[in-house]
């Protein structure tokens, strides 16, 4: 670890102190900051202000910043918090003057970094609340007027138009890709769901180990929130001088979970279930999922065009296709195969139709309409998709693949969907590539899962059983 200059080297800060402690403890005590030891000429000044502990101001003053420190990295200090409205830096004094748009705004910063020391270039500073209520400052500060233009235009949702520096450039994503460093003690998902929590709302973690390193993807609502979290957060530790955030923006835009347990976890789906044989939602439910999961699996073979759940045998399913040749192609294909662990059976009914439900008439959700679904492959009359229609494997075809989306990423994407990637490889333009699963149910499901999955920039990954093999 470089020096942070944390206190109590290898003793470990109680999770609560650091995760649960309130933001809006106007009682804090910012006298313990005060060290009197502040760069420049007006020491005696500060120790001054110390002493007589100046009331709750949306003016902060902010000592002992680092060398050459730009006014974006004093801004980033307090952008999370609410609007910067203000700054004035003392360069030649390591210190700056940051002005809030709400004196609420500046409690909440100030009781935050009371409890989680404030970092610029891994260097601890000192906040606390100056005696100016306002700052007025020259009109000719061009600089700083360009950089908090810039942070006005993120705040609002826009893009920057100034050549401001480049960390307050709009995110891209609102999947954030987390590194723990020096990793001491343990970091479970729920420690970073609490730590991120504060900036917003977290929609899906993911934890995996990679080369012997605990990492994460967190999926926050909006790119926005991800971007004032990654700012705030990046380079601080969680507990004493280790468990250091490393934090970059993911290249995908939407996270798949598949189990609710300490691994991973989807807040926007409680009912999702723990693992493998666990169920954890009611079976009525379930068979409401099931509708979705058929029409990606049997559109493999045809277009779906509708799906009734039978009321008195939730296992069974009446599944209408575009035409009957694709029908008697689904049915060859995929009869014997494993899905959720189960054999599936497949046969052509005696039904020709399925027909919806009469209008008022509530079947609890166990018929569904794709009539229109966009996940359809065959709608264009000699389509290339004809040519590629193949029974379930292990190798999986994906195409449509963004050029910044990385082998890393698509391997971990069909991981998550359950299971192991044996094989990877890309083709040569790295729009199309083959995976292969361990198995070919695990095949299945992950074409269940990401078929149509949104990779950003309008690019849904595209996947399909393959003939070949890697």
């Amino acid at each position: 670890m470089d020096g942070i200059g944390d206190v109590a080297v290898g003793v470990k800060r109680g999770s609560d102190e650091l995760l649960s402690s309130s933001l809006y403890n106007s009682g804090s005590d910012m006298s313990s900051i005060s060290d009197g030891t502040s760069n420049g000429s007006d020491s005696k000044k500060l120790r001054v202000e110390d002493r007589m502990e100046a009331p709750p101001s949306r003016v902060l003053h902010i000592r002992k910043l680092p060398n050459e420190t730009s006014e974006t990295e004093v801004i980033a200090l307090g952008l999370p918090f609410g609007k910067v409205t203000n700054i004035l830096t003392l360069k030649g004094k390591n210190q700056a003057f940051l002005e809030l748009g709400t004196e609420e705004a500046a409690i909440t910063m100030v009781n935050y970094y009371s409890t989680v020391t404030p970092h610029v270039r891994n260097v601890p500073v000192f906040i606390q609340y100056s005696n100016h209520k306002e700052l007025k400052t020259d009109a000719g500060n061009q600089r700083a007027q360009a950089v908090l233009q810039a942070v006005s235009a993120v705040q609002g949702g826009g893009t920057p138009t100034s050549g401001s520096d480049l960390a307050l450039t709009a995110a891209s994503s609102p999947v954030l890709r987390i590194i723990i460093d020096n990793m001491f003690y343990p970091v479970t998902l729920d420690v970073l769901q609490q730590i991120f929590s504060k900036f917003g709302t977290v929609m899906k973690i993911i934890t995996f180990t990679k080369n012997n390193q605990f990492q994460a993807l967190l999926q926050f609502n909006d790119p926005s929130t991800a971007q004032q979290a990654k700012i705030a957060l990046d380079g601080q530790n969680i507990y004493n001088s280790c468990c250091t955030l490393r934090i970059d923006y993911s290249k995908l835009v939407n996270l798949n979970v598949k189990y609710n347990n300490d691994k991973s976890r989807d807040y926007t789906r409680p009912e999702l279930p723990a693992g493998d044989g666990q169920p954890a939602m009611d079976p009525n439910m379930a068979a409401a999922f099931q509708g979705k999961d058929s029409n990606s699996l049997l559109g493999v073979y045809g277009d779906t065009q509708r799906v009734k759940i039978l009321y008195n045998k939730k296992d069974s399913a009446l599944i209408q296709m575009a035409d009957a040749s694709q029908a008697q192609l689904a049915m060859s294909h995929l009869n014997g195969q494993k899905m959720y662990g189960k054999v599936i059976r497949v046969a052509l009914s005696k039904h020709t139709s399925v027909q919806l439900p009469r209008d008022g008439l509530d079947d609890q959700g166990l018929t569904k309409d794709f009539t229109n679904s966009p996940l359809h492959r065959f709608k264009k009359p000699g389509s290339k998709n004809f040519q590629n229609i193949f029974p379930p494997s292990t190798t999986l075809h994906l195409s449509n693949i963004p050029t910044d989306v990385t082998e890393e990423d698509l391997r971990l994407l069909f991981s998550n969907a359950g299971g192991t990637v044996n094989a990877f490889k890309f083709f040569q333009d790295h729009k199309m590539a083959l995976l292969q699963m361990s198995t070919v149910e695990e095949a299945i499901q992950g074409l269940i899962d990401l078929h149509n999955y949104n990779m950003g920039d309008n690019h849904h990954l595209r996947v399909s059983f393959s003939k070949s093999s890697i």
